[in-house]
């Protein structure tokens, strides 16, 4: 596929293909809400200044309802851990554990901000831990499972938790893709007799359970595949090592209802094109890979559960969602300082607010909520940091855009808020909702 024309065959195929557009109708249906409550985000503007986080707690409530209703509807024990490295905002945690899901944690940083959360139950997984996270792990023993996730880790958990006279509940995770840089998580299905003949010699660390995980879900087949080859070794598995065996967690990577949405350059056609002819401006049109609804995920799951894992063993089911549960629950205030040019306008806030250039790829719409319309219009809307890739957006909903007007950017509670940067500017602050 190296050769000339191979990679001009490839081109080809890719310009091509056609990803789904984002149907107007739809784009039309998630905006008018933001708009029909813009007296509430104004009055939050004057009160609290721009650039403002806006946390729902209402929306995480109503999130975290659903997905346990979702689940337990198809099995009634399973248990729910937010992932905290979706949005590390203190209030998120807390919320979240309040409405009954306990927390996902990947690092003694993140442990150390879940201790005070009103749960009793914290999951740690994450690679290389180091002795003092895992010492602080052993600590709060009462609380804590640590999912380990290599053999090392194993060996370092026994000699810390040895060390302090303790024995700590654990499991391990699970290597869902044996290919390139994904197996830098977890242990191979190969490698699970060994592992738990391993931890047998461990007598301070408990092993109950197994772990994986697949990201950027749009739907469950990946999710399933997995269990359907991990039934495959629980078969294969000695009985004493399987009768081990409390709870397997599925792990996250859920993606939210409304599927992800991309500007046309981030589409694979798009990407060929642009690579072809830089300058080139693409049409204003938005594209949607659409995801399934979390009923959905989880009929399937507990599907392929019952016909893959019950078989060999009866535990609990755990998932850790959170993506799902934070992205549609903060929103971004922005006010226009400056109209430089016809096609361009400049905000107070910078995007070192979400961390990266999420909006050169993805799409989310830019609500002009001093001058609210439905109809989009092309503007560069741009923020004030002194990087042209600061970019929010290559359009706006309003009837115009001028300096003063606050612009909000909804639904962005996920990987946001846990990848700003100290960058030039101020972060925003948060105001919680309830």
């Amino acid at each position: 596929m190296s050769s000339p024309d191979g990679l001009l065959k490839a081109a080809a195929e890719r310009l091509a293909h056609r990803t789904p557009l984002l149907d107007p109708d739809d784009l039309a249906a998630f905006v008018r809400p933001f708009f029909g409550r813009a007296d509430t985000f104004l009055a939050a503007a004057r009160a609290h200044g721009s650039p403002l986080y806006i946390l729902e707690e209402h929306v995480l409530r109503e999130r975290a309802q659903r997905f346990l209703s979702a689940f337990r509807a198809e099995l009634p024990r399973l248990r729910a851990y937010y992932a905290v490295k979706s949005n590390n905002l203190p209030a998120v945690a807390r919320i979240l554990a309040e409405a009954g899901l306990g927390l996902d944690v990947s690092s003694g940083l993140e442990l150390a901000a879940a201790l005070p959360c009103p749960t009793d139950d914290i999951v740690f997984s994450g690679p290389a831990k180091l002795d003092p996270e895992l010492a602080l792990a052993v600590e709060h023993r009462d609380r804590v499972t640590v999912l380990m996730d290599s053999f090392a880790e194993l060996e370092r958990l026994e000699r810390v938790a040895g060390a302090a006279g303790h024995v700590v509940r654990a499991g391990v995770r699970l290597m869902t893709d044996e290919r390139g840089l994904w197996r830098k998580f977890g242990i191979s299905l190969a490698d699970l007799p060994r592992f738990f003949d391993a931890a047998a010699r461990c007598p301070h660390v408990d092993l109950r359970g197994l772990q994986f995980h697949t990201s950027w879900n749009l739907g469950p087949a990946s999710q399933v595949a997995f269990i359907r080859r991990l039934g495959n070794a629980l078969g294969a598995l000695d009985a004493a090592h399987r009768g081990r065996v409390e709870f397997i967690d599925v792990g996250g990577g859920y993606w939210p209802p409304q599927g992800e949405w991309l500007h046309a350059t981030a589409t694979p056609e798009g990407q060929v094109a642009q690579a072809i002819s830089p300058v080139h401006k693409p049409p204003l049109r938005h594209h949607r890979c659409p995801a399934v609804p979390i009923e959905t995920f989880a009929r399937e799951i507990a599907q392929a559960v019952k016909q893959h894992i019950f078989p060999h063993v009866q535990c609990n089911i755990c998932a850790e969602p959170g993506r799902w549960l934070s992205s549609d629950a903060l929103h971004i205030l922005l006010t226009v300082v400056e109209r430089k040019a016809d096609d361009i306008a400049i905000t107070d806030g910078g995007t070192n607010a979400i961390g990266w250039e999420r909006f050169e790829t993805d799409y989310f719409p830019v609500l002009n909520l001093s001058r609210p319309s439905p109809a989009e219009r092309e503007c560069y809307v741009l923020g004030s940091l002194c990087t042209p890739h600061d970019v929010w957006g290559y359009a706006y909903h309003g009837t115009d855009i001028q300096p003063g007007d606050v612009l909000l950017i909804p639904t962005q509670g996920a990987y946001t808020t846990s990848l700003r940067q100290h960058f030039i500017k101020p972060l925003p602050s948060v105001l919680v909702l309830p």
